[in-house]
């Protein structure tokens, strides 16, 4: 079996994250992580804070904090938030890292060495107001596109076009507003990705066949309107440096790598960090270089995409060494808050911090997954999360694990009844079970998130159906043991969706894994259910102890609802 390596976008540093960050690429990747450890295969799952850039220095100057003191204190507030979601990385780490700079550093050289790398001397804004050259997303204006009046230099946050600086309406300092600016001239490193085009046009021809239509589509996009040289070095204080040995004059000048030639090689770097931290792992370039047993998947929202598909893999290509290229991309499109984009810079919607303040993470896990936005943007509104958290996890599976093992407890006891040996209502349950899980294997096989999520939900209802009509509150007047045997499968039921339930819901899942003592059989490394089991539902025998759960999803009501509507605000 192959290992799989896996990775979702890099949080930026600037602040918390909104839940449009979080379905667009870590949960889902959190998801199908959690499905391959389940299912037995060696996962690696990777992230970390992307630090560099024209932001975190924005942020800590408006923190008054240092930039290194104010990404070490922000990257710590998001692993919290993270932990808090029951995100399972093997290594959440950091792009400002040691290791970071080591790698981006060797990729410049060889880049350089191999005829990839160019300096140029180009026409950069300055800001005489501020005394110094500004960085693209340094400069604000109005986007020649669109007409948003709040683009950066470097990409439209409006309508994700990239952009230079030179290329804004009425363009302003972003450090003290002043629209006394000039160009001047000043050299930097190029990326040679026009060198590079017919190597990723080849990769794209043979990988992308198997990706989403929106990454596919996305890179060829990008393919076809040509790959263009791009400045990868900047002026800024944070970052990682040019190496002197290589570029003496931009080293003195202070010149740092571009975020978006460095961020990408966080996954290296992070990977690095995980096994620097530990001596008994194995080293960390078994998962990167010269590889042939790796699958390496990455989770991430559209306006990555280009980098990932275009930029990343040029940057690969020029090295001219066997590291690891990606072989799936799972993209994602928007997920708006009523109507409108949630937004960091305008701390419009709902953000992780204060989720996390209002639900279990198990709520939003649930949610965000079954409205994922694989294909089309997808609109978060209170009433939607209160409707289906209401219908699926209170009434569909909480309720049913509560009459359940309410019932049993108050008509037989704390142990499992044997009741009567299992007829064709029975037999036909576990069929139809066994088939579900079939499909729920498959769909997250391919990372079909909304479908997997629509199938866990028809395998709970068929557990509703299945009690309803055995009605073990009729059976128990005249036939005990016909409501024993009611009882007992429906036991096992709540034991499969433990396990089951575990890629998206994991708290729920481990609390109803932990009901049960005293069984016969050793269910402790029991990660996914067999088809023969499921068909048979006999992991639970008669005398196995249980205990009654808490209410696991408590329902959201209408004065929920509009509070926070009031709190949170609904206009686009």
């Amino acid at each position: 079996m192959p290992r799989h390596l896996i990775t979702s976008a890099l949080p930026y540093i600037n602040g918390i994250k909104h839940l449009g960050n979080l379905v667009g690429s870590m949960l889902p990747a959190d998801v199908y992580a959690r499905y391959m450890r389940a299912r037995g295969h060696e996962v690696l799952f990777i992230c970390a804070t992307d630090e560099h850039g024209t932001p975190a220095e924005l942020a800590a100057a408006a923190a008054g904090l240092t930039v290194a003191e104010f990404c070490a204190q922000a990257h710590a507030t998001q692993k919290s938030i993270y932990d808090g979601f029951g995100l399972s990385f093997d290594y959440f780490g950091r792009t400002s890292s040691p290791q970071n700079i080591e790698i981006t550093q060797h990729f410049a050289r060889k880049l350089n060495d191999n005829g990839f790398i160019e300096e140029r001397a180009v026409r950069q804004v300055y800001s005489a107001t501020d005394g110094r050259f500004l960085p693209d997303r340094y400069v604000e204006g109005t986007c020649p596109h669109c007409g948003y009046d709040r683009a950066r230099g470097d990409q439209c946050e409006n309508c994700t076009r990239l952009l230079d600086p030179t290329d804004l309406i009425e363009p302003r300092s972003a450090i003290s507003g002043s629209t006394d600016l000039e160009v001047r001239e000043t050299s930097h490193l190029f990326l040679l990705q026009s060198k590079l085009q017919g190597e990723v046009e080849g990769w794209i021809d043979e990988v992308a066949g198997t990706w989403p239509q929106l990454a596919s589509s996305i890179a060829r996009k990008w393919l076809a309107e040509g790959l263009h040289d791009r400045a990868i070095t900047r002026d800024l204080d944070w970052g990682v440096p040019v190496p002197a040995d290589t570029w003496p004059a931009l080293a003195e000048d202070g010149k740092v790598f571009y975020v978006w030639f460095d961020a990408p090689l966080g996954y290296l770097a992070a990977t690095k960090e995980w096994s620097d931290a530990d001596p008994e792992r194995v080293d960390w370039k078994t998962w990167w270089y010269d590889t042939t047993d790796v699958r390496y998947t990455e989770f991430m929202g559209k306006d990555n995409v280009p980098f990932h598909t275009v930029m990343f893999p040029a940057t690969e290509f020029g090295v001219r060494e066997p590291w690891k290229m990606v072989d799936y991309i799972k993209s994602f499109s928007w997920l708006n808050y009523y109507g409108g984009k949630f937004s960091t810079s305008q701390h419009r919607g709902v953000f992780t911090d204060d989720a996390l303040s209002l639900l279990p993470a198990d709520y939003w896990r649930y949610f965000l997954i079954t409205n994922a936005p694989e294909s089309d943007d997808v609109s978060f509104t209170w009433e939607l999360f209160a409707a289906q958290t209401n219908k699926d996890l209170a009434d569909v599976l909480g309720n049913f694990v509560h009459r359940v093992l309410t019932f049993s407890a108050k008509r037989f006891g704390d142990h499992l009844p044997a009741g009567a040996a299992s007829g064709p209502a029975e037999h036909e349950l576990g069929l139809q079970l066994s088939g579900l899980l079939e499909d729920y294997e498959r769909h997250l096989d391919g990372i079909e998130l909304r479908k997997a999520t629509a199938t866990l939900r028809a395998m709970w209802s068929v557990g509703n159906e299945y009690i309803n009509e055995k009605a073990p509150w009729t059976q128990i007047k005249t036939d005990p043991d016909a409501a024993a045997l009611t009882l007992r499968i429906a036991a096992n039921l709540i034991f499969l969706f433990g396990i089951i339930s575990e890629p998206l819901i994991p708290a729920t899942a481990q609390t109803l894994r932990g009901l049960w003592s005293g069984t016969q059989r050793d269910l402790t490394d029991i990660t996914w259910p067999e088809h023969r089991d499921v068909q048979t539902l006999d992991w639970l025998s008669a005398g196995t102890e249980f205990t009654l759960p808490p209410v696991l999803f408590a329902k959201i009501s209408e004065d929920d609802v509009a509070a926070w509507r009031d709190r949170f605000g609904t206009d686009s």
